[in-house]
């Protein structure tokens, strides 16, 4: 399931997880924050080391914000051995308990649990074909969350905000900064899956 930060994701994924329960399917679920390439700290440093050499329209959407080539290798390893490895990236205080791991870092990289029957991803680049890279080839069946953009900001602004505590214009800074690589890197997944839909309120 691929869609960007607050298209409703999360909300699909607690729906499989749901419909996985019910028909007794064991699956590895996978997020795509796992996958970010740095850490909230080496982010705000690459962030201002690019906006200081002009480039403001780097962010987590971007293809080189993350180790997509790591993500294709999950994707294909698993394919072939139902094996495979991923890491949680801790949001807020609650993962923090939840993990042991301060809130900005990441897990440290570990094995599938064996014996699953699929692996489930949730992310922002669950169907990147571009740069060399296929992961939309390696899924058997690709979900997109496409924009209702509105929707998309007021969800992520209230999130962001009430879980995250950002203020309401550091969260509208960091939407406008991503456009560029939203358009670039996130919409032209949806014509690469398989089925495409909104969430409506």
């Amino acid at each position: 399931v691929t869609g960007s930060s607050g298209a409703g994701t999360s909300t699909v994924k607690h729906t499989f997880d749901q419909i996985f329960r019910r028909e007794g399917i064991k699956a590895v679920s996978i997020e795509g924050d796992a996958f970010h390439r740095f850490n909230r700290a080496d982010m705000k440093s690459e962030l201002d080391r690019r906006s200081m050499e002009g480039d403001n329209t780097f962010s987590h959407f971007s293809f080189e914000a993350n180790v997509l080539d790591k993500l294709e290798g999950v994707f294909e390893r698993y394919g072939e051995t139902g094996n495979g490895q991923t890491r949680h990236y801790i949001h807020d205080d609650a993962e923090a308990e939840k993990y042991s791991v301060p809130p900005g870092n990441f897990t440290e990289w570990a094995d599938f649990d064996s014996g699953s029957d699929l692996l489930f991803y949730e992310g922002l680049h669950g169907a990147v074909c571009a740069d060399g890279i296929d992961i939309a080839g390696k899924a058997d069946l690709k979900i997109g969350v496409v924009p209702v953009i509105n929707l998309e900001w007021i969800q992520k602004i209230h999130r962001d905000r009430d879980s995250r505590g950002y203020t309401t214009e550091a969260v509208t800074d960091v939407i406008l900064r991503r456009m560029h690589a939203y358009v670039h890197c996130i919409c032209p997944q949806f014509s690469e899956t398989d089925i495409n839909f909104q969430r409506v309120p």
